[in-house]
């Protein structure tokens, strides 16, 4: 625990000394500051002389504004804070020669793996803490609307959700920083992936699901077709840890969704029925209808970080 915590203190203090982070957390700051300064204008314009209402909050993270919504933006642009956080983080280690310095020292290996992620991890939260917390005070100042109880719940787990996915990412570069000796080649590896899993895979699912289940095949009912057209398409887009974080998040950001289905069939009595209750879902309904995604998220991260973690404990490291 002794070289868990040196190792993880060191890592603190270069992620925040250094201007690399400066200027990320810089970037990232002022983009989803304009990004929800121009969602606020536009809600407080839309909500001029009518009542606001339920959760009108939440909308600052969830409407899009410029071109996309703070939600949209961390789907997106995320996986680079943890990217740029982790690509070098072994082999800049072992190209100054320090790695084998610091294992000589009375410390294991496995604190080094350890303290350099959870340092990475911490990282992450204060960044994403920091940015919710002016986002809401920005909030407080275009809207003047108090967040309630709920919301608050439903911004922290936004933001555990958020630290999962990103993190996932930061394991993923951490692997590449393991495997490849060159920095330039572990940062393009992990840019190469995320673009890949990112982009493509939608691009992809598309294509797929319309050569498997087109959706205007001859001799086949139209709605039946569409419906597994869809099915196909979603099922794919799975695969990628962006889709899954985009349902969950999605999801748990605005209470009056109530399925991550990008389509729902309804019959006319069905649509009368849901049209009286338009009632949002209390936030352990919303946990319900996403966990299966939290809980993937989850296991991603934790299984490449245990892959990053084995690789480097039976690595052989010289002088």
């Amino acid at each position: 625990m002794q070289g868990i915590s040196a190792v993880y203190r060191k890592e603190m203090a270069d992620h925040f000394s250094s201007f690399r982070f400066v200027i990320l957390f810089a970037l990232i700051a002022m983009v989803s500051v304009i990004t929800s300064y121009m969602a606020g204008i536009t809600l407080k314009e839309s909500l001029e002389g009518v009542a606001k209402p339920q959760f009108v909050f939440l909308m600052l993270f969830n409407t899009t504004g410029a071109m996309f919504s703070m939600v949209q933006f961390v789907a997106f642009f995320g996986p680079l804070i943890g990217i740029v956080l982790g690509f070098d983080t072994i082999n800049r280690e072992r190209a100054e020669g320090t790695l084998i310095k610091i294992l000589t020292q009375p410390i294991f290996r496995d604190a080094v793996i350890n303290g350099k992620f959870l340092a990475g991890v911490t990282t992450i939260t204060i960044m994403l803490v920091s940015i919710v917390l002016i986002i809401s005070g920005l909030g407080l100042i275009l809207l003047g609307v108090v967040p309630g109880a709920e919301e608050i719940w439903r911004l922290l787990l936004y933001i555990v959700i958020s630290v999962f996915y990103i993190s996932f990412w930061l394991g993923l570069s951490i692997l590449f920083s393991i495997f490849f000796r060159s920095i330039a080649t572990s940062a393009l590896a992990s840019v190469a992936l995320w673009i890949f899993l990112s982009f493509f895979v939608s691009l992809g699912a598309s294509v797929l699901a319309d050569m498997v289940a087109p959706a205007n095949a001859p001799g086949v009912d139209s709605t039946e077709a569409i419906v597994k057209n869809i099915r196909v398409k979603e099922g794919i887009s799975l695969s990628s840890p962006m889709s899954l974080y985009t349902k969950a998040s999605a999801t748990v950001i605005d209470p009056m969704r109530k399925t991550t289905e990008a389509l729902v069939l309804m019959g006319p009595m069905e649509k009368i029925s849901a049209g009286r209750f338009q009632n949002p879902l209390p936030i352990g309904q919303s946990v319900l209808v996403v966990y299966p995604y939290i809980i993937v998220l989850i296991a991603l991260t934790l299984v490449c970080f245990a892959i990053s973690y084995l690789v480097f404990m039976l690595q052989e490291i010289r002088t």
